[in-house]
């Protein structure tokens, strides 16, 4: 799954076994999201819901993950058309990443800068090529972080961190991100696919619903006290157990094999 191409679709979607492989694709822009990226990065999420991809990949052309709001199309934009775009466009990828019911990789292939790094840092998992940086970049240009930034920021940080990072707008590299636990790994930009793909294929072969219920019992821990979330755990733990590959997998441990999980 490479991430060089000549057509020019602002985001390009493949399927490969089991793996949706979204690709952000304005490299002359640094993958910056416009209106069209941004419409076409929602359908693609949207297609991600059928139940034959059991992972999403989110990634960026060339060297780059992406740049954020371009800039350009900014400067042609008012006030309230862009603050409309937010709410319209970037808040619902947002959503639609959260709501998906399976795991999504982003996999930061290069600079993550601004709405950019915000839509990596809301995926499940997060890697990064050793080029790559991560850029709160709003205040720059006198903003505040939006894309759901000052949710997952200080969560993933803390409070401390994420303030500097956001106003101060310091360039993290990505070896920093992950000691400070931002990511998850980061590997040689000369690994990075490979790396990728290795991990997507062994995502697109565990239990999609466990995967899921996990995922949700983790976004839901963000907001619940302690009494509430063992509450969620016992339910989502029900429906696991109701799960094909819930049998599956206590087969496979007594009869000492590889489970072969169908992802229900």
């Amino acid at each position: 799954m490479n991430t060089n191409s000549t057509d020019s679709s602002p985001v390009l979607f493949s399927v490969s076994n089991g793996i949706g492989l979204i690709i952000l694709n304005r490299p002359k822009s640094m993958n910056a999201i416009n209106k069209a990226l941004a419409e076409e990065l929602l359908k693609s999420l949207d297609k991600c819901k059928d139940p034959l991809i059991r992972c999403v990949c989110l990634t960026g052309a060339s060297d780059v993950f992406c740049a954020g709001q371009d800039l350009e199309e900014a400067t042609t934009s008012s006030p309230a058309e862009l603050g409309k775009k937010v709410g319209e466009l970037y808040n619902p990828v947002i959503k639609a990443i959260q709501e998906l019911e399976k795991p999504v990789l982003a996999a930061v292939n290069g600079p993550a800068a601004g709405a950019g790094a915000n839509i990596a840092l809301c995926c499940d998992i997060v890697i990064a090529s050793d080029n790559a940086y991560f850029l709160q970049a709003f205040t720059k240009i006198g903003l505040i972080p939006d894309s759901g930034g000052t949710y997952y920021l200080p969560r993933l940080v803390g409070w401390q961190k994420a303030s500097a990072l956001m106003l101060l707008a310091d360039k993290l590299p990505a070896a920093d991100a992950e000691r400070m636990g931002m990511i998850y790994k980061v590997f040689p930009q000369a690994e990075f696919l490979q790396k990728r793909d290795d991990l997507t294929a062994h995502l697109a072969k565990m239990p999609t619903k466990a995967l899921a219920l996990t995922k949700q019992a983790l976004i839901a821990s963000l907001t619940n006290d302690l009494a509430r979330q063992l509450d969620v755990e016992a339910e989502n733990q029900k429906l696991a157990l109701m799960s094909a590959d819930f049998k599956e997998g206590t087969q496979a441990f007594i009869e000492k094999r590889m489970p072969n999980f169908i992802g229900a």
